[in-house]
């Protein structure tokens, strides 16, 4: 009896000695699924994100394949509506959001962010005859219809406005293709959304502008579950070398021209 006890005893010890070795390898068990790396994303901001042969890349791919390398982890990526991409990463149902997302304190309330990579700003789009022409004109007595993409900072900032400073009225799509054609079919009077996939978008729509002024400056930035701190710390980490040693900027020119 004392024999089979002692023997329970050494293969228990043996099986959590096994478990801790194996929980100090790769670092993967930080992550939802071990040896991977799942990045959220919404492909309908190019050039951050889009679909090119039936396959999501741009900027943030590169970016997070570069993160994932470092790490000895498989990219994953998952395409979600964006406003869907903040509580899956706060709930744990993927490791990381890349997505041209901006910082601000309404998020920093539900993820953790990393060090800026990016950094954007928001514009306005009109019609080329549009009597709107800078970002004062939507506050006062014009009551202007604005589109912006649902949950986006544009979402955020003319929202804000409304309350604080008598913006006009705001409607919300899901998607941004579908707020540019309720601009080109004139059911609202502007669209507010991020200046590099504004460009893309004007360039494939006949008659739209982009107005000189910006309507506000960000940084983007990755965002993380804030109760892994350790897959925290190795993406952040990851991400600032690849800044250092210029992988970043050289994504950035890859698809970003200077104006």
């Amino acid at each position: 009896m004392k024999k089979s006890i002692k023997l329970i005893a050494a293969l228990t010890l043996l099986v959590m000695i096994l478990a801790l070795v194996l929980a100090g390898c790769g670092g993967s068990k930080e992550t939802v699924t071990a040896g991977k790396l799942t990045m959220g994303t919404n492909a309908e901001f190019p050039p951050y994100e889009f679909y090119d042969g039936g396959k999501v890349t741009g900027i943030d791919a590169e970016v997070a394949a570069a993160i994932a390398q470092k790490l000895n982890l498989e990219l994953v990526i998952e395409d979600m509506d964006f406003d869907s991409l903040i509580p899956a990463v706060a709930t744990g149902k993927i490791d990381m959001v890349l997505a041209g997302l901006t910082v601000n304190e309404e998020r920093q309330k539900t993820v953790n962010f990393s060090t800026s990579y990016a950094q954007g700003k928001q514009v306005i789009i009109v019609k080329e005859d549009s009597p709107i022409t800078c970002a004062d004109d939507l506050f006062g007595d014009g009551n202007y219809k604005i589109g912006v993409q649902l949950a986006t900072t544009g979402d955020l900032y003319t929202t804000w406005d409304i309350e604080d400073e008598g913006l006009g009225t705001v409607d919300r799509y899901n998607k941004y293709s579908d707020v540019i054609m309720a601009l080109v079919d004139g059911k609202v009077d502007c669209v507010v959304m991020d200046n590099e996939p504004a460009k893309v978008y004007v360039a494939k729509n006949a008659g739209l502008k982009i107005l000189e002024t910006e309507y506000v400056v960000e940084d983007y930035a990755i965002a993380l579950n804030k109760n892994n701190a350790k897959l925290y710390e190795k993406v952040n980490k990851a991400l600032e070398e690849l800044i250092a040693d210029g992988t970043i900027d050289g994504i950035l020119a890859k698809y970003i021209t200077a104006d």
